[in-house]
């Protein structure tokens, strides 16, 4: 039999609990209305689909009940592997650069090369041997020769080498005078020409564009004392130098010094 709902009883319903009247008397903070009347108004509808036919239901068939099986299945499985509600999730900014991809604080920009730690190991054998062989470079740092070929290739083609070169001693070759020039230019003659005629010149080996009083300093090399004489004139005739100041180096006590 159906039960037919009157009147008085959604009256008794909505009429709040004993408790929430006591609980509203003496001040205490409840919550409202509305919110208090939900569990008996869900009672209430719960008590009339009890009493109701089947039929007034709304019987369901296989189908249905294995859709509901199947998301009763699929919603264990979720909380199986993690997946919570979202109102649950919370977003802090660790958990947002956790997800982001990180840079280096030195990452190279665009056209620059990156030089890692094998690089640079690479980069210091050449220096202190530039006649390795790619099988001795690989054994010291542990790779491949093809991978170490491949690794001073790109050095080479960076520009981070830019060639080798044989160290002699002056000395064993007649360059026995070796001397640091520092050039003092004119402040009436500005001649960009100054930079080509110190290169034009013979003896100086490395220049130098400095600041201070001195515009550049030189590494001057000769066999001897009247060459060294002969250099400093040669520098005091160029068009822009108002004047050179030399010292004489006694001793080279380490020169081109790497590691």
């Amino acid at each position: 039999m159906t039960r037919h709902r009157s009147i008085s009883d959604d009256r008794a319903l909505a009429r709040p609990a004993p408790a929430v009247q006591l609980a509203q008397e003496v001040g205490v903070v409840v919550r409202s209305d509305e919110a208090a009347r939900r569990p008996l108004l869900a009672r209430a509808r719960l008590a009339r689909r009890r009493d109701a036919p089947a039929t007034a239901r709304g019987c369901r068939g296989p189908h249905q009940q294995d859709d509901d099986t199947d998301r009763h299945q699929k919603h264990h499985q979720e909380r199986r592997h993690g997946h919570t509600p979202l109102v649950r999730l919370q977003c802090t900014s660790a958990g947002i650069l956790g997800n982001v991809r990180r840079t280096a604080p030195d990452a190279p920009q665009d056209g620059e090369t990156t030089i890692d730690a094998v690089d640079r190991q690479l980069i210091d054998l050449l220096r202190a041997n530039g006649r390795a062989s790619y099988a001795e470079l690989a054994r010291q740092v542990g790779l491949s020769s093809p991978a170490v070929h491949e690794r001073v290739g790109k050095l080479e083609a960076a520009g981070v080498i830019t060639g080798y070169r044989a160290v002699i001693e002056p000395a064993a070759v007649g360059l026995h005078v070796t001397a640091l020039v520092g050039v003092i230019e004119s402040d009436s003659v500005d001649d960009p020409g100054v930079e080509e005629a110190l290169r034009a010149t013979p003896g100086i080996e490395d220049c130098w564009r400095v600041a201070g009083s001195e515009g550049y300093v030189l590494k001057v090399r000769v066999p001897d004392i009247p060459a060294l004489e002969a250099t400093i004139g040669a520098l005091n005739r160029i068009r822009g130098v108002a004047r050179t100041r030399t010292t004489v180096v006694l001793s080279t006590k380490w020169e081109g010094r790497h590691g």
